[in-house]
């Protein structure tokens, strides 16, 4: 694979007269690939890519929980493999993402497959495999499916070219100054330019040739989360992207119109501890399941968080992207009519659900059917010589269910002992004298909404719980 360094993009962007603004840029089909494949990336990986391009990156309350989760001791973990499915999640677009001219997860690697590592595994006839190594047993008893299965490649590149091409779009697009995208046609042009009191290209508007590299997309990527204008920083190169990283410190208000789902989960119980003089949230204590869907989070890609909470994540470059994808003609101007929902809904790899009492709807992509055949693993055409799947979870869950755990206002998960709590209220010179406990059952609701605060707050808990904890206080007070 090329140096993704090297790669570059060539763009024409249409500029004001004055030369301080980017009204929108045509791109071809690889640049719009690269961009619409933002809403595949798992927050998790997010992170990671982001702040291997610039240490200091942070947005919402997802990098001090990515964090939190890289320091808490894997003995919490069911094994040291659960806790890497967290810190590096996989994508289930893999095969797609593997055709873009940037696939900017650099640890996107193709996919690998293990079977039983025995010589005397009696189920040759019908090989159980997992894409995780080591972290099954086989059904045999006798070793861990940990043996690499070697994999006909030209299988993959036959099934790709047939129907899950990673070229998503067919056609040039134009995409505006906060990250709006339309097809490339005449009268979406005019509608656009009219919408911004343009009537001249001539009188009102300048032409410029201009190429984006890596580091124009990591920036491009970075300030879809962060920037308030994205292009017109990018290609004029007027301000730095980061400068805005602080743009949501203060706390947002969480969506109120989030999607309505049904879905059926059972309540976590959280202590949530007060500071009564201020009625301040301080920390949380919660049990695995709390922690569980907390870290969850991390493997969810950006275009699952938009379906879960209808477009609107406060992200307003991501929601234009969304929007705008979700209102194109899929059939006409992208790879495949169906791609579109892959981008719309992308559900996770296999593997990845949690138990039947996760909190949120999560959904896994269907495993594909392979066969295996003269010592080869390969696509099947066919119902001979199929493989069975084995995922490493099952019912279980990715953290083990014996310990109780200290959640903060940002999402920094530790394990719950009496010398860390004393300690944070220390630091926040919180006497004991001012501190009450306050009981919080987290459903669906509430997990939809400490979702939506972990995009943009670095309060989390406080803002995705306003709600709640103002109603138990209100409680709490009629009593008194």
């Amino acid at each position: 694979m090329s140096d993704p360094r090297n790669v570059k993009f060539p763009l024409k962007v249409v500029l004001n007269k004055q030369k301080t603004k980017v009204l929108y840029a045509e791109a071809n089909s690889e640049f719009t690939d690269v961009l619409l494949s933002f809403l595949t990336l798992p927050l998790g990986t997010i992170v990671r890519v982001l702040q291997k391009h610039d240490p200091s990156f942070s947005f919402g309350s997802i990098a001090t929980l990515y964090k939190g989760l890289a320091s808490l001791d894997s003995v919490h973990f069911r094994t040291e493999g659960f806790k890497q499915m967290l810190l590096n999640p996989r994508t289930s677009s893999e095969v797609a993402r593997h055709k873009l001219k940037l696939n900017i997860d650099d640890t996107d690697e193709p996919t690998k497959y293990y079977r039983c590592a025995s010589p005397d595994c009696c189920f040759d006839d019908y090989l159980y495999v997992s894409i995780y190594r080591g972290m099954i047993t086989c059904d045999c008893g006798k070793s861990t499916l940990s043996k690499e299965i070697k994999f006909d490649k030209d299988s993959i590149s036959r099934f790709a070219d047939d129907g899950f091409s990673g070229v998503y779009t067919t056609s040039h697009f134009i995409i505006s100054d906060d990250l709006q995208i339309f097809p490339s046609v005449t009268g979406n042009v005019i509608r656009f330019l009219s919408n911004m009191g343009i009537t001249d290209m001539d009188d009102q508007t300048e032409l410029m040739d201009v190429t984006l590299g890596f580091k124009e997309i990591m920036d491009l990527l970075k300030g879809s989360l962060l920037s308030d204008i994205l292009l017109s920083d990018i290609v004029l190169k007027k301000r730095r992207v980061e400068s805005f990283a602080l743009k949501y410190e203060l706390g947002t208000l969480v969506p109120s119109n989030l999607k309505s789902l049904t879905f059926y989960s059972i309540a976590s119980v959280v202590k949530a501890i007060i500071q009564k003089s201020t009625n301040k949230l301080i920390y949380v204590e919660g049990d695995d399941k709390f922690v569980e869907f907390l870290f969850s989070l991390l493997t969810i890609p950006l275009g699952g968080i938009e379906h879960l909470l209808g477009g609107s994540t406060k992200l307003k470059f991501v929601d234009n992207l969304y929007r705008t994808l979700r209102e194109t003609n899929g059939d006409m101007y992208l790879k495949k009519g169906w791609t579109k929902y892959m981008l719309l809904n992308p559900k996770l790899p296999l593997g990845y659900t949690t138990s039947d009492s996760q909190l949120l709807p999560l959904n896994e992509e269907d495993p594909l059917d392979m066969c295996f055949k003269e010592g080869y693993l390969s696509i099947a055409y066919s119902t001979d010589n199929l493989v069975g799947f084995k995922s490493p979870k099952g019912r279980r869950n990715y953290v083990k269910g014996t310990s109780m755990y200290m959640v903060t206002d940002d999402l920094v998960v530790t394990h719950l002992c009496t010398t860390s709590c004393f300690s944070t209220l220390n630091l926040l010179k919180v006497p004991l004298s001012d501190v009450r406990e306050m009981e919080l059952k987290i459903g669906l609701k509430e997990a939809l909404r400490i979702l939506a605060a972990s995009l943009t707050s670095t309060r989390c808990l406080s803002d995705g719980l306003s709600d709640l904890l103002l109603e138990k206080q209100s409680k709490q007070e009629q009593r008194v």
